[in-house]
């Protein structure tokens, strides 16, 4: 396993980090087994282990902690902070209030005295940067966080970010954790170029699309839209509308590549984020520890030119075909109201 700086936090992590998303239950409820897997990954090199407070509402955390016992100061530990977790209109967001309090149950899930990483996992559009850069200041000055970061900012608000802790003199983002892959190349245009122009670390994360990428999806064949991730979200899977017919169409091309290299279409799709000289480590999230086998079977797996080259044909530097799960969209597409001004105000005269 490689290892590469952190960004310029001084810490070294492995190229392929473990995302935890997928332990408790919303994916592998058995303790036991998530924590083999933990182990396991430890055991072939990876030290990065990513989580958040919210992945099955805090049970992930959980698993994280028991896996490390004994094991701690081998591992840079991530976990993020901004989603709800609980009822009551205060118990999410990027506030001070917040934090203060979520953190402190991060630790304990965690059964850790400190945070190698902790992340703002969304934006917040309620709150001032300032606001949340002053208390993840005042938590690597407790020593309770060692470094933080923001996961899926667009790199307006990350530009804006640098700037506020710049004119406040306060610690700042060291990282960036953006959706990348083979259908979702937007955050080339501007995301990492960014992270990059400001030395940020960036673990990037759903590598496979949310499953297109895995081999399951194929041109032609039925899916089954009342399972797995397609039950979720029908509409992301459905082969009847054009949008999906087109991802399919370019995965009957990338599965070409794949075999030509040799190689199956996960482990492309995995080798794929860790090319870009931006990226410091690609998010992995096995539910078993079949999946953990196969992304470690591939992470030797090296793209030259010529492959990239017949990537870059069928999907476009900077083109976004997928939109992934979960990745933030701002309010100014979101909400129409700010995109539409008064009726008796919409015409030139």
């Amino acid at each position: 396993m490689r290892y590469r700086a952190l960004g310029r936090t001084g810490m070294q992590v492995s190229v392929q980090c473990l995302g935890t998303m997928m332990f408790g239950a919303v994916g592998n409820p058995d303790h036991d087994d998530c924590v083999r897997i933990i182990h396991a990954a430890l055991d072939q090199g990876i030290n990065f282990v990513d989580t958040a407070d919210m992945y099955s509402a805090g049970e992930s955390e959980e698993i994280v902690g028991e896996a490390l016992q004994g094991r701690r100061d081998d591992v840079v530990l991530a976990t993020k902070v901004h989603f709800p977790m609980g009822e009551g209109p205060n118990r999410g967001g990027n506030s001070r209030r917040w934090i203060v309090r979520e953190v402190e149950d991060s630790l304990r899930r965690l059964r850790t005295d400190w945070i190698d990483l902790y992340q703002v996992h969304r934006p917040d559009p309620t709150t001032d940067v300032e606001e949340t850069l002053s208390v993840l200041t005042d938590l690597v000055r407790q020593g309770k966080i060692r470094a933080f970061g923001c996961s899926t900012f667009p790199a307006e608000e990350i530009v804006e970010a640098h700037h506020a802790a710049e004119r406040r003199a306060l610690h700042r983002f060291r990282t960036e954790q953006p959706p990348y892959s083979l259908l979702a190349r937007g955050v080339e245009k501007d995301v990492l170029p960014v992270a990059a122009r400001y030395g940020m670390g960036v673990l990037t994360w759903s590598p496979l699309a949310s499953g297109f990428l895995t081999g399951r999806y194929r041109k032609g064949d039925p899916i089954d839209l009342s399972a797995g991730r397609a039950a979720l979200n029908p509409a992301r899977f459905d082969p009847s509308l054009p949008e999906n017919a087109r991802k399919l169409d370019v995965v009957e091309q990338l599965v070409a590549v794949a075999e030509d290299l040799g190689c199956t279409l996960p482990e492309l799709a995995q080798a794929f984020p860790i090319a870009h000289p931006a990226v410091t480590s690609v998010i992995i999230g096995p539910r078993t520890m079949a999946q953990l086998d196969a992304s470690l079977k591939g992470a030797g797996l090296t793209l030259d030119d010529a492959a990239l080259d017949r990537i870059d044909e069928i999907v476009p530097p900077g083109t976004d075909l997928y939109r992934a799960d979960g990745a933030w969209r701002p309010r100014s597409l979101t909400d129409p109201s700010l995109r539409r001004r008064p009726v008796a105000e919409r015409a030139a005269a």
